[in-house]
């Protein structure tokens, strides 16, 4: 198979080409390098199989020859990212979708969108199902992400029933792991970081909010499942484990070794009080379910950060 991923110099893109490469496929990887980065696809310079495109796109784009498989993973997403960049986050939600979805059309490819858990925004239903259709603020800082994803869900259905197109929907749930940007403002990136140069973890609000948290090897399994997979309708793919922002702190602290006492700020609007995935879709229809703890996937995220805050120490 030849594929096409969007965001593909990203923390979850580049996980996904290194995925598909490993199983045989050919692929081409677009990105425009405003939140992605080329080191983390450095070490496929001189693979035949994989060609990085330097693209926005939310312009068009064409691609030739012919791909089998388009997966569509560019957004800022991280709050850092989206709230800095909100018309960027608002026209690749939109704009870039429909040009994904185009270039699908085109080539009679199968589709895959990445949207996320924050579709249910503040959710009034825990843990959350996919036929809730969520509690979100759309003119509050974190509406442009979440709306662009529920766009871009619309949309994608509206090419699955017009145009018969083969599509899928991926609501990934908080994911950690190698390759995410330490400054980028999601929690675990921030803990660790915090913990290995020594400095007081930031909690915000009372910590007592609650995520669930997915190693990047399970939520890569997941997504290639459901891409190969006959499941249309959206599916849930996170860890249903759920932790508090303190417990997260006191797992991170002790495998950094961290000894300083965190501090606390004031919540962000629209900060979700819990979040929590039902993956009964995803165990039933993918025979997927995570197998990487918290603790485990914190112990094997620990290195790469090390590494990043080894260099800029230097």
């Amino acid at each position: 198979m030849r594929i096409l991923i969007t965001g593909a110099a990203g923390f979850l893109g580049s996980h996904l080409v290194d995925r598909f490469l490993a199983d045989g496929c050919e692929v081409v990887g677009v990105d425009n390098f405003v939140t992605g980065s080329r080191d983390n696809l450095e070490h496929l310079e001189r693979e035949p199989r994989f060609d990085l495109v330097e693209h926005d796109i939310s312009r068009p784009f064409f691609v030739e020859p012919k791909v089998d498989g388009v997966l569509h993973f560019a957004s800022p997403a991280s709050p850092v990212d989206y709230t800095a960049l909100p018309i960027q986050t608002l026209k690749v939600g939109g704009l870039g979708t429909h040009n994904a979805l185009g270039i699908a059309l085109r080539h009679g490819a199968r589709f895959l969108l990445a949207s996320t858990s924050e579709v249910y925004g503040d959710p009034r239903v825990h843990p959350q199902t996919e036929d809730y259709w969520g509690n979100v603020n759309p003119v509050g800082p974190r509406g442009v992400y979440d709306e662009a994803k529920r766009y871009a869900e619309a949309m994608t259905m509206a090419y699955h029933r017009a145009h018969s197109l083969d599509t899928r929907i991926v609501r990934i749930f908080n994911t950690y792991g190698a390759r995410m940007r330490p400054a980028d403002g999601r929690v675990v990136s921030n803990f660790i970081v915090q913990g290995l140069r020594g400095e007081a973890m930031t909690i915000y609000g009372t910590g007592e909010q609650t995520r669930s948290f997915c190693h990047v090897d399970d939520q890569v399994e997941g997504i290639v499942r459901l891409f190969q997979s006959e499941r249309v309708d959206p599916v849930n793919i996170g860890n249903p484990d759920e932790f508090t922002i303190l417990d997260l702190a006191v797992i991170v602290r002790r495998e950094t070794g961290s000894t300083t006492a965190p501090v606390f700020r004031p919540l962000p609007p629209d900060d979700p009080a819990v979040r929590c995935p039902d993956i009964s879709a995803a165990r039933r229809e993918l025979g997927w379910r995570p197998t990487i703890g918290l603790r485990e996937g914190v112990r094997k995220t620990i290195p790469y950060f090390r590494g990043v805050v080894d260099r800029h120490a230097d």
